[in-house]
Formats: C-alpha cells, structure tokens, sequence
C-alpha cells in the first residue's frame, strides 16, 4: 500500500440533510450539478454520462467532454447511511483500478440546514493536486446548494 494524503472541504447548506443526500445520488440532479460545478471551474459542462446505482457495491461513472476529449470519473459506493455519509472509491484512469482513492461525505443537521464535509483521500503521488482537489469537491458541493436553493 502507498503512502495516503487528503483533501478536506466543507460546506454549510440551507438544505436539509435529506435533501442534500439525495441530490448527491440522484442522476437528474447530477447530471444539472455537474454541469453547472464545471462550467463554474471554467469547463464546457458538456456531460456526456451520469450513472448511478445508489446502493453499497453499486457504481457510478460520469464523463464530461474536455478539449475534444472525454474525462472519465468513476467507482464503487462503498457506504450509504442517509442522510449522513456516502462513501466511494474514485478513479480517473485504469490504472487506479488496484488501489483507488476514497472518498467520504459526511453531512452532519445544523440548524434548518447542515454540514457536509469531503475527504478525498488519495496516493501521495497526488500532493501537489490537493489545492485543486479541494476546488473540485468544493465547486461541486456549492452547485448542489445553488440547485437545492433553485428548487426550494
């Protein structure tokens, strides 16, 4: 096994924990977050896939277009314990099929809304993508808050 480094954000949502829970395994709602956490980072937001069998040993894949080039994301659902933690395996290439990254959400009520908190943990071969690993979850989670905030 390979030395581990993580990634860490958290964000405050108006939303419940429910609904924050299910906007994350949900393929429609995705599909409209995705879109709009990539076209945020500067990306076309063009999805080409989103899949998702939301039970534990269930898989996902997402693909989104990249300069003419499909980038794939995909993995095994790990935990599901709503509304409080999903937790995945994450690859982005074949290679990282024997020892994949893990990822945990946890989403913890505040008040009206909640907390949710992602730890992306991943080979330290990755250190200096951390920054932008964080940027990434974190572009993502503020997509499902606009999107939960849209559909109040």
């Amino acid at each position: 096994m390979t030395a581990k480094i993580e990634a860490k954000i958290t964000h405050r949502f108006k939303a419940s924990a429910d609904r924050v829970y299910d906007a994350w395994l949900d393929p429609q709602k995705g599909r409209l977050w995705m879109e709009a956490a990539l076209i945020q980072l500067g990306l076309s937001g063009d999805i080409q896939r989103c899949e998702i069998d939301a039970r534990v040993g269930g898989k996902f894949f997402f693909s989104d277009m990249r300069d003419g080039t499909e980038t794939r994301h995909w993995g095994t659902y790990l935990e599901l314990d709503r509304p409080r933690k999903i937790a995945f395996t994450w690859i982005v290439d074949e290679a990282e099929d024997s020892d994949p990254s893990k990822v945990g959400l946890t989403i913890e009520p505040a008040g009206e809304g909640c907390i949710a908190t992602i730890v992306h943990e991943m080979d330290a071969k990755w250190a200096d993508y951390v920054s932008q690993t964080e940027g990434g979850w974190g572009g993502m989670l503020k997509a499902i808050d606009a999107l939960l905030d849209e559909s109040n």
